[in-house]
């Protein structure tokens, strides 16, 4: 693996000049570009809205807190909500998703991402040049993935956050209130079931083999394989961010072999620490080690600047 090819101020200005020169461009996210956008799981943010669950169940970060065995339904599903919420339903702190789009609106670009907290669309990229792969926190499915459906979940989230003692802000936004009194409990009434059978539930997150692909998904999936099809040859810009080594496979390793097999293509990554590619594509490969979020804001001043 190569990890660096040249200073960094070098590699942004290649970067730069791929953006401008290439026909298409590829973005592969990863849970890198949300952290780079304030979306982290432990530290201030989840100590401000998991301090209950983090004093009763010694839970310390919300990835976590996903897998915890919770004593019953209305506890589990009180936690649910709450991650819900504040990963799905509100903007990232920073601005880095804005950014990104500012430096491709004007593109041809698709977007394939295993981040499944919805910010590119809420950010103001188009629905239809978007495949999340890996679900949506935004969507419930049958808990044995028999139903090939699935469903919105915004209207039980808020209602499940106004039930734990949450209080809406000026913006519109729930947020702890002032005494810090919330309930780690949902009425039993508000655990949510299936619309089309009456069993229990799952998040549509890609965890085993009951995910549901459903006619959204396939339909992302086959925008996708039409993009990269019209686009074979051509001179794209495959241009990773913030993917790391759990899930190589979706995202990474195909857009080295498509790199590799396109003599018109360049490979870009944005990475803290993993930004590196083969030897193979080395020529063709801009590898920037560090905050995501600080190099797509350079490159957006340097594009407005220009």
């Amino acid at each position: 693996m190569k990890r660096f090819f040249s200073s960094r101020e070098e590699n942004i200005s290649r970067l730069r000049s791929a953006l401008k020169a290439t026909d298409a461009i590829v973005i592969g996210a990863g849970a890198g570009l949300s952290t780079a956008a304030g979306f982290t799981y432990s530290g201030e943010r989840f100590s401000k809205y998991f301090f209950d669950f983090q004093e009763r169940f010694g839970i310390r970060d919300m990835y976590s807190g996903g897998f915890y065995p919770f004593p019953d339904a209305e506890t589990r599903w009180a936690w649910w909500a709450r991650h819900i919420y504040f990963n799905r339903y509100v903007d990232a702190p920073k601005p880095v998703y804005q950014d990104l789009l500012a430096l491709v609106k004007d593109k041809d670009y698709f977007v394939l991402t295993t981040n499944v907290d919805h910010q590119f669309q809420r950010a103001g990229f188009a629905k239809e040049r978007l495949f999340y792969t890996q679900g949506d926190y935004g969507l419930f499915q049958s808990v044995t993935g028999k139903i090939k459906k699935t469903y919105d979940n915004e209207t039980w989230v808020m209602q499940a956050m106004a039930a734990q003692g949450f209080i809406k802000d000026g913006q519109g936004r729930f947020q702890v209130p002032q005494d810090g009194r919330l309930s780690l409990r949902i009425p039993q009434e508000l655990i949510p079931v299936c619309p089309d059978d009456g069993g229990p539930v799952a998040m549509n997150l890609r965890v085993d083999e009951t995910f549901v692909e459903d006619a959204g998904w396939h339909a992302a999936a086959d925008r996708y394989a039409a993009y990269l099809s019209a686009h074979e040859g051509r001179k794209i810009l495959f241009f990773e961010i913030g993917v790391g080594a759990n899930t190589p496979m979706i995202i990474k390793y195909p857009f080295w072999a498509m790199t590799a097999e396109n003599p018109q293509a360049l490979y870009a990554c944005l990475n803290f620490e993993e930004a590196v590619c083969p030897a193979e594509i080395q020529a063709r490969s801009i590898c920037i080690d560090g905050d995501s979020g600080l190099v797509l804001q350079e490159l957006k001043r340097d594009r407005n600047c220009s």
